[in-house]
């Protein structure tokens, strides 16, 4: 296994526990406040890898376009997120939208033209289906 496996399973612990956080922050104060001192969380990660590049990251016209186009969209998707975990369980509203990745396979398929094999296929309609049942 490679650092990516190793990574993977980081993200893995880490996003199980932004995925649990957010529902207690929000006992105490409402999503819009969440977000505001969640990004403050972000914005001190940022400074420590800033720090870390010596305060110069790469600029390419497309690919800061692209990566500031990727922090609206998270943002929106964050702030979708927080409402719905506000009024929903958990255990539901987190399952429900961990199947993202199903958004970017159809558009990897679609845009960049990568393929999925028939299992794959079977098993992105299998997760749709338990998602369906989850929520129900």
């Amino acid at each position: 296994m490679g650092n990516w496996f190793i990574f993977g399973l980081l993200t893995l612990l880490l996003w199980g526990i932004w995925g649990f956080l957010p529902k207690v922050a929000t006992r105490y104060i409402d999503p819009l406040s969440v977000l505001v001192f969640q990004t403050v969380g972000s914005i001190l990660v940022t400074i420590v890898v800033l720090a870390t590049i010596g305060f110069r990251p790469e600029l390419h016209t497309k690919g800061v376009t692209l990566a500031i186009a990727t922090g609206i969209i998270g943002t929106l998707g964050t702030i979708s997120f927080l409402y719905s975990i506000a009024k929903g369980k958990a255990s539901i509203v987190v399952t429900m939208t961990a199947l993202y990745p199903i958004v970017t396979v159809i558009l990897s398929l679609l845009i960049l033209k990568e393929f999925i094999t028939i299992k794959q296929g079977i098993a992105i309609i299998l997760a749709l289906t338990a998602m369906v049942l989850f929520a129900g």
